[in-house]
């Protein structure tokens, strides 16, 4: 089954692009090309708290998926 993202609304696609980097941070610490510090970076540029608040369940997900400390 295929979804057409396009046709989220957009506070949804937000969530999915808060998502996407979530996972790619994630990954990228595990692959050691960063570190916590780009995740903070990121977060911290967020500004609404809901946003933010997903972003960071987010990098707790992948943590787990992905077994990085």
């Amino acid at each position: 089954m295929s979804f057409n993202l396009s046709l989220l609304a957009p506070d949804e696609k937000n969530k999915v692009e808060l998502d996407k980097q979530a996972s790619f941070l994630v990954w990228r610490m595990k692959e050691a090309k960063c570190g916590p510090e780009a995740i903070i970076e990121r977060a911290n540029k967020i500004t609404d708290p809901r946003e933010k608040a997903f972003f960071e369940q987010s990098i707790e997900k992948y943590k787990r998926a992905m077994r990085v400390a």
